[in-house]
């Protein structure tokens, strides 16, 4: 009888870009020192039947932020909508939007919930949907930090330069890859969970660690940010390879791109089949991620960074390509997809 699988084997040791890191630090010592400053990307209009909050949270995850919104205004939780999962162990400003077509403006100032802040309430037409924003900017502080300062510096340029792997982010996975063990069971062993949004975290899981896999090898080679024989190039920047979202539909790449994802698509066989029966389309996701306006300061034991990112990428991605990092806010984490 084969072995029950083991968080071992889904590594979640990807590829560096410019070489493994000899630094190390850690984050989120502190809900300062991880700041994330929501970019909605758009005005709300001032007028229509959903009610926007613009909130500072800090020591809060987002869903909790959402359940106590819906039991203030007395709405269903699915009435309330925002635009994506933002860090517990941080402070971080957010937009929540409710359905109250029949008023409840004023019932705004009274919401009332320990770390959290009103900013501002306004009025809009359509409710805040999932990655409907339009990016997010992180003023970060990793603190005691080891390591060559000329290493550092060289690695920041680097980065500031050429970007980094556009890598899923290791809170995608669960604690210890928990999510890629329990996609793993409901694959293979038919297992499945009887929640909606738990088979939509484990869904959200496994394609995110079918990607990396891709990507890990397309660092390996050195392919990860020039376009290759086959590539499809990204939509918002063409200079830029794309690696493939598991779901329903063919691969559109070719040659020797198109091999090193169908080997993959081969060696995941089950994994594969299941997303596509699972309602998903197969998508494209940038290979590379360069980095808006990337500032940062390095002083004695500690380095503060200041950059900007696109919708559905992740600062830990940027982190791990300059130090070994300790996050510190991740104990007793549950990953929420």
């Amino acid at each position: 009888m084969a072995a029950a699988p083991q968080a071992s084997d889904f590594p979640l040791d990807f590829h560096y870009a410019y070489g493994e890191p000899q630094a190390s630090a850690a984050i989120k010592l502190q809900p300062e020192h991880f700041i994330v400053d929501e970019q909605l990307g758009f005005e709300p209009c001032g007028q229509g039947e959903h009610l926007y909050l613009h909130l500072k949270k800090t020591g809060i995850n987002t869903a909790d932020v959402a359940r106590q919104l819906a039991r203030h205004f007395g709405v269903k939780e699915m009435d309330v909508g925002y635009a994506g999962m933002k860090d517990k162990q941080a402070v971080t400003t957010q937009w929540f939007s409710l359905y109250l077509p029949k008023g409840g403006d004023s019932e705004a100032a009274a919401f009332a919930m320990a770390g959290t802040e009103l900013l501002s309430v306004l009025r809009h037409t359509q409710k805040l949907r999932r990655g409907q924003h339009g990016g997010n900017r992180f003023q970060l502080l990793l603190a005691t930090l080891e390591g060559d300062p000329e290493d550092l510096q060289r690695r920041l340029g680097l980065i500031a330069e050429h970007g980094v792997p556009n890598y899923f982010g290791p809170q995608r996975f669960g604690i210890e890859g928990n999510n890629l063990l329990a996609a793993n069971r409901w694959f293979v062993e038919r297992r499945a969970p009887r929640s909606r949004n738990t088979k939509s975290i484990y869904l959200s899981a496994a394609r995110s660690y079918l990607f990396n896999r891709l990507l890990s090898q397309r660092v390996a080679d050195g392919s990860w940010n020039v376009i290759e024989a086959g590539d499809i190039p990204a939509v918002a920047d063409t200079a830029l390879p794309t690696g493939p979202l598991w779901g329903r539909g063919r691969l559109r790449s070719t040659e020797r791109v198109g091999a090193l994802e169908q080997q993959l698509a081969e060696q995941f066989a089950q994994w594969c089949n299941a997303l596509e029966h699972s309602g998903l389309q197969q998508e494209r996701r940038s290979l590379c991620l360069p980095l808006q306006d990337l500032r940062w300061h390095l002083s004695a034991q500690q380095l503060e960074l200041e950059f900007q990112l696109p919708v559905g990428c992740f600062a830990t991605s940027v982190i791990r390509e300059i130090c070994h990092y300790r996050d510190m806010g991740r104990a007793g984490y549950r990953s929420e997809g």
